[in-house]
């Protein structure tokens, strides 16, 4: 079986739905994992066509292109707007919703589709083993697929930062990445770094930036985040205290914090647990911290 040929067998399993079954009141829709961000399928929305309602100008209403519109409506297939008063689904991103075939797994659905992983890991709300999956990036087309000129799932930033959140460079506990959770076995994906350091240890800020938030977050815990110059962000979780207010101003190595247990820590040990994101159309997409820690 062709790609191509692959790609319209599982479009047409969703148009056959009319992906009524993808919307927040299915069953088939998980609620995210606590701290990961609501499901794309669960923020469908659905717009009504009025008098004087385009193609280009739904699109446009809510930052997609056509061709992401017509690719959620099987009936604009033909070419025409429906009668006014019928209502269109409408999906958050530029992308595509694809049913993932029994033997295969949705990371294997992000390496075909050429996506990255955790960023298709977040945009469905972090769930183990969903059956059916929104795709950024990418658009229906009569053909097959075409990569979205709206949506990019890779970072935008354009300015680099670097700096550490300790004194002293920090064992790590648990990297970046794909891993095995030591207490259920299970393969999960790790948005950031775990660096172990003692209850209490001063955690500071790796660069100057402004705070966005500064208070506990489900797993996270106790977590304070700093926006930075050139679409990129710090976040830093587990925190026993908090020492800056939201809408404060911090320099490189200002006091934020201290080292905690707070949330759902992975690792036994006490740690910080420290992600850096940057910018993209799907929101904040996380990025390698070792890119950025320079101690």
């Amino acid at each position: 079986m062709t790609f191509l040929y692959r790609f319209a067998f599982l479009s047409g399993v969703v148009s056959a739905l009319t992906l009524a079954t993808l919307l927040p009141s299915s069953n088939n829709v998980s609620l995210a994992v606590e701290g990961c961000p609501v499901p794309a399928l669960s923020r469908f929305r659905r717009h009504t066509v009025t008098r004087g309602d385009t193609l280009v100008s739904i699109a446009q209403r809510y930052n997609l292109v056509p061709e992401t519109i017509v690719g959620m409506n099987p009936s604009l297939q033909n070419g025409s707007l429906p009668a006014v008063g019928s209502q269109l689904q409408i999906p958050p991103y530029n992308g595509v919703v694809v049913e993932v075939p029994r033997g295969q797994t949705w990371r294997q659905i992000a390496t075909r589709y050429k996506v990255r992983p955790d960023t298709l890991f977040e945009i469905n709300g972090c769930q183990k083993d969903p059956r059916i999956v929104f795709v950024p990036g990418i658009n229906w087309s009569p053909n097959g697929f075409t990569p979205s000129p709206k949506t990019n799932t890779t970072s935008t930033a354009t300015v680099q930062l670097s700096g550490y959140p300790f004194q002293q460079t920090a064992q790590v506990a648990l990297p970046y990445g794909w891993q095995i959770n030591p207490y259920t076995g299970k393969v999960f994906f790790h948005s950031g770094v775990d660096l172990l350091a003692d209850v209490g240890t001063p955690v500071g800020a790796i660069a100057p930036g402004k705070v966005v938030f500064a208070k506990e977050q489900g797993t996270y815990g106790n977590l304070v985040i700093i926006n930075h110059n050139g679409g990129l962000q710090t976040r830093y979780a587990h925190l026993d205290s908090i020492q800056v207010k939201v809408g404060q101003q911090v320099n490189q190595g200002q006091l934020i914090g201290s080292v905690g247990t707070t949330g759902q820590p992975t690792a036994r040990q006490p740690h910080l647990h420290f992600e850096i994101r940057s910018s993209s159309s799907l929101g904040w997409v996380a990025e390698n911290p070792k890119d950025y820690l320079t101690p």
